[in-house]
């Protein structure tokens, strides 16, 4: 695509929240009247690959002035995910750490814990896997009363919990290690759906977290959403998002 209409594109939709898949088409057709739909399906995947637009939800798009969510992983978890890896290759798994939250949060809050996800069958096993190579607290699935009991004194616990099919993960390489972490859209889920296990990040918290994630990140919504549903909570999250961040998603959220 010719860089002059990729600059007009910006200029045409700079100062808008969102277009529709309808304008972009619109506006590519005032340049190729012939322009036909294979065309302009690589049309979009070009600019959404270049960082020129971001997906919001299905059909709908903002120019991408915002960043891609890329935490900090450290030593720690890298060591963790080379010995996930090496055990359990071809097995889905994603691990993140809640200090990742200190971005978001008001308060920087000292409980901090390291949550692993892996397919359901292989639970147990990372389980004594881990238990066998290194020296940390490690819970499975915790209920209320374990999380009240004895994750909430553990200096450093660490979860292991089944991995919800379609989970929004994504690969990485950092150090030549590669792993396998959730997006941004899958933890600000996973918080407001296991408020007993995240209690640290609940009330005004959560909305700090949320409102600091949606102003300074790009959100695919259609992700997002999706994923709640997943959980059974996506009814709660979109209420929660109108009547909380109504200012930051507008018109994102309507049907």
């Amino acid at each position: 695509m010719p860089k002059i209409i990729e600059n007009r594109l910006i200029e045409e939709f700079k100062n808008r929240d969102t277009f529709t898949r309808e304008e972009l088409l619109a506006f590519f057709k005032y340049f190729e009247p012939d322009l036909k739909e294979g065309t302009f399906a690589w049309r979009i995947y070009d600019l959404k690959n270049k960082n020129i637009i971001k997906v919001l939800k299905r059909g709908l798009y903002t120019i991408s002035y915002k960043s891609k969510y890329q935490p900090n992983v450290s030593p720690e978890l890298l060591k963790i995910s080379k010995k996930i890896t090496e055990k359990y290759e071809d097995i889905k798994y994603c691990i993140w750490d809640s200090a990742w939250l200190n971005e978001f949060s008001r308060h920087q809050t000292s409980k901090q814990m390291l949550i692993i996800e892996i397919e359901k069958d292989f639970v147990e096993s990372l389980y004594y896997h881990l238990k066998d190579n290194f020296n940390f607290d490690l819970y499975i699935n915790p209920d209320e009363k374990l999380i009240e009991f004895y994750i909430s004194e553990s200096k450093r616990p660490i979860i292991i919990k089944k991995m919800i099919t379609r989970s929004p993960i994504e690969k990485i390489t950092q150090n030549t290690t590669k792993l396998a972490i959730p997006l941004l859209e899958k933890i600000l889920v996973d918080l407001y759906s296991e408020e007993k296990l995240y209690y640290f990040y609940q009330g005004s918290e959560l909305r700090y977290i949320y409102e600091n994630a949606l102003s300074n990140y790009s959100i695919n919504y259609t992700k997002l959403l999706s994923y709640a549903r997943r959980r059974e909570k996506e009814t709660e999250i979109k209420s929660y998002l109108v009547n909380n961040m109504g200012h930051l998603i507008k018109d994102i959220l309507n049907d």
